[in-house]
């Protein structure tokens, strides 16, 4: 698979809904996590990132404004002994909940299915790393309609071990911006991964689409020590 430019492929994509990366930096040393939320309503542009002890929870920015909380109010990252669980929904403590009783991620996900907001049925995506003896790996999911049609569910998952020093995968909820939102094919796409947070960071906040970024998480995790540094980035601010 081709690497892309992620700094192009954002910029060209107005919409490309939520995404996660996983990763491993250039030097090697850490396992990288991103994920990113975008909106068009009211309703979805009306939230904020607070971390929250190793997780991380979205919040409504105004809560006078929530309409519908049912879909934009979870976890998006929680984290259960040395495993980062990443994704775009309520799947999160479904995952977390599987994984503490023994079950394995793919096992979680089996309760669970594309998200109901019908014409779209957005895909839930989701992401882990583990991280085990010093070095770690990752998994990517997706839960997909079957090109629209919610009788059927389409569920693919892509593991990644020992991650290649330099490289991660992009998935997102949408190929772009249309009505309903057309749905993420294909692989995660391969991504350059800096050994900087801050570079990072601002390379996806920077490219991600001006009207409809929302927030940003990324966390560079020391596989060895377990050691973490995170990132937030809001377009708004929370009101008290």
């Amino acid at each position: 698979m081709a690497m892309i430019q992620l700094d192009q492929e954002l910029q060209n994509n107005s919409y490309p809904g939520r995404g996660i990366i996983l990763g491993r930096t250039a030097d090697g040393t850490k396992a990288v996590a991103a994920y990113f939320i975008m909106g068009r309503s009211e309703n979805s542009r009306n939230r904020v990132f607070v971390p929250d002890g190793l997780g991380l929870r979205t919040k409504a920015a105004d809560e006078s404004k929530c309409s519908d909380p049912s879909l934009i109010i979870y976890w998006p990252v929680r984290v259960l002994g040395n495993k980062t669980i990443v994704t775009n929904g309520d799947q999160t403590d479904t995952i977390y909940e599987a994984l503490d009783h023994q079950f394995t991620f793919e096992q979680g996900l089996r309760a669970r299915e594309f998200e109901p907001d019908a014409p779209n049925y957005t895909p839930r995506i989701s992401g882990i790393i583990h991280c085990e003896k010093g070095g770690f790996n990752y998994a990517l999911s997706i839960l997909k309609s079957a090109e629209g049609n919610p009788a059927s569910c389409q569920r693919f998952t892509f593991t990644y071990e020992n991650p290649i020093a330099g490289q991660g995968h992009f998935i997102h909820t949408y190929v772009g911006d249309g009505n309903p939102l057309p749905t993420f094919t294909g692989e995660p796409k391969l991504v350059a991964i800096p050994n900087d947070i801050e570079e990072f960071t601002n390379l996806l906040w920077n490219n991600l689409n001006a009207d409809n970024k929302i927030s940003l998480f990324v966390r560079y995790i020391d596989p060895v020590t377990g050691d973490t540094v995170s990132k937030t980035v809001n377009r708004y601010q929370a009101v008290d």
